[in-house]
């Protein structure tokens, strides 16, 4: 089946995710405090939405460069995709909470930081699923070898180890686990699709599949001239 109906469900979920992280920003136009203290009290909420927004976005951009690498998807493959909604829905929830508790130092902000690993590492782990299923089902447009899918897989699938870390950091200091998760994000940024090396573009820049399609136009040929014998004069 192809990928049609799957992307555009998934970018509807990635479109409402991402909406819901501002509902989060907020001020009170009431409060005795002026705007521009109430702006820098709020700094973990913008802190935590700008990190979220881009993690979508990216999750966005690389759900699109994954789904490009499958020339069609079976049942198990859109099963999978929806346990990866099921982890994205889950971030504005997560970014809220962790926002709300970043300040305070106890348990409560240990839970949050967990919390907010929880989505990410479910995030990853259900990506990589999903990659390695199109790999070893023999759904991707260009087949590949063992060695380079062993070695895409685990390039993509590098998150579902630092987003653990990520949580370690967490427990010490929130504002530290902010930045290394930028970081990891920066390196998804980065084109990590295509990630087999059996994927890439000729050296020309044009796909296979493009060149293959362009056939030579045919010239037609030069009518042939039509050949008249010359009359000689007569020398009587």
């Amino acid at each position: 089946m192809g990928t049609g109906r799957l992307e555009a469900f998934s970018d509807g979920v990635f479109a409402v995710a991402i909406t819901l992280l501002v509902l989060d920003l907020h001020v009170d136009a009431d409060s005795p405090r002026g705007l521009a203290t109430q702006l820098a009290g709020e700094w973990p909420s913008f802190a935590a939405y700008a990190l979220s927004f881009f993690v979508i976005g990216v999750i966005w951009v690389n759900h699109h460069a994954v789904l490009a690498l499958a020339a069609h998807i079976d049942r198990s493959f859109m099963f999978q995709n929806l346990v990866l909604l099921l982890w994205v829905a889950t971030i504005p929830f997560t970014t809220a909470t962790l926002a709300a508790y970043l300040r305070s130092g106890d348990a409560d902000t240990r839970v949050a930081v967990l919390l907010y690993g929880l989505s990410n590492e479910g995030m990853g782990v259900s990506f990589t699923l999903m990659l390695a299923h199109l790999v070893r089902r023999g759904l991707l447009k260009h087949p590949v070898g063992a060695r380079e899918a062993r070695q895409g897989i685990a390039r993509f699938g590098l998150g579902t180890v630092l987003y653990p870390l990520a949580v370690v950091i967490g427990v010490f200091s929130p504002v530290a686990m902010l930045i290394f998760y930028a970081a990891v994000n920066g390196f998804y940024v980065l084109e990590q699709t295509p990630i087999l090396p059996g994927q890439s573009p000729p050296s020309g820049g044009i796909p296979e599949e493009t060149d293959r399609s362009v056939s030579p136009v045919p010239v037609p040929a030069a009518p042939a001239a039509v050949l008249r014998p010359s009359r000689r004069s007569d020398p009587s």
